[in-house]
């Protein structure tokens, strides 16, 4: 049994340039976050956009493979391009965006910036995403810590995301994997993930029954963890597989 719960809230910032996205065609799902950059009129129709594009591909195709996913993402970038154009506001509409794809045996994921997709096993965390920005690049090369990362001052700073020119590909994709039970997976915005590291993570969702109940607790560490510091907007996406 299968089991999702969504949220998108601004947190203490004027507008929410967040998405989020949930298609479900039988016993196949397309999750979607995405988190817009350029302000009001700018970000958020970005990240609307590519979220409701990779919805629309994957509705078409239903596929989870990595040929699908790529169309979801190059056909949200080509439209985002096209709507720059349209609005004369190049440098005020892009996106970061994170998918998923999942049947009742396999899954697939892909991103570009830094929303994150963690996967848990047995209620503890195995895997992420690695963020497209400076303070990964950092990490990677061993000049930061891991867990230095969230307080970096560059951690804003972006190497890729939807919304600017591509010479080629700039999002990355997973191998198609086997599904196993047990499994679960959060896709969140830095907005979410900046305010509750992994270890709660694992914490509450071992203590939940359904996805509903793991996002509620995290949430409330997120809000404890970011109430009066200028919380940006946070979003996220909870899958949990019976």
């Amino acid at each position: 049994m299968l089991t999702y719960q969504v949220l998108s809230d601004r947190g203490e910032r004027k507008i929410n340039e967040d998405s989020t996205g949930v298609l479900c065609l039988g016993e196949q799902y397309c999750f979607a976050v995405a988190d817009g950059l350029g302000g009001h009129g700018g970000g958020d129709i970005a990240s609307r956009l590519v979220v409701e594009k990779a919805l629309e591909v994957f509705g078409q195709r239903a596929e989870i493979s990595p040929a699908c996913m790529g169309e979801a993402f190059q056909k949200g970038q080509d439209s985002l391009l096209e709507r720059q154009m349209e609005s004369g506001r190049s440098w005020e509409m892009k996106s970061t965006l994170s998918l998923l794809f999942l049947s009742k045996d396999r899954f697939l994921w892909g991103y570009i910036g830094d929303s994150r997709i963690y996967r848990f096993s047995g209620g503890r965390y195995v895997q992420r995403t690695l963020d497209h920005s400076v303070p990964q690049m950092l990490a990677a090369a061993g000049e930061i810590r891991e867990e230095e990362i969230r307080g970096h001052s560059d951690r804003n700073r972006l190497l890729r995301v939807m919304g600017t020119e591509w010479n080629g590909p700039r999002y990355l994709l997973s191998e198609v994997q086997e599904l196993e039970k047990g499994d679960a997976f959060l896709l969140c915005s830095d907005g979410f993930w900046e305010w509750i590291e992994e270890g709660k993570m694992e914490e509450c969702l071992r203590k939940a029954s359904a996805a509903e109940e793991w996002l509620k607790a995290m949430v409330r560490e997120v809000r404890r963890n970011g109430a009066g510091k200028n919380m940006d907007n946070f979003s996220a996406v909870c899958v949990m597989c019976g």
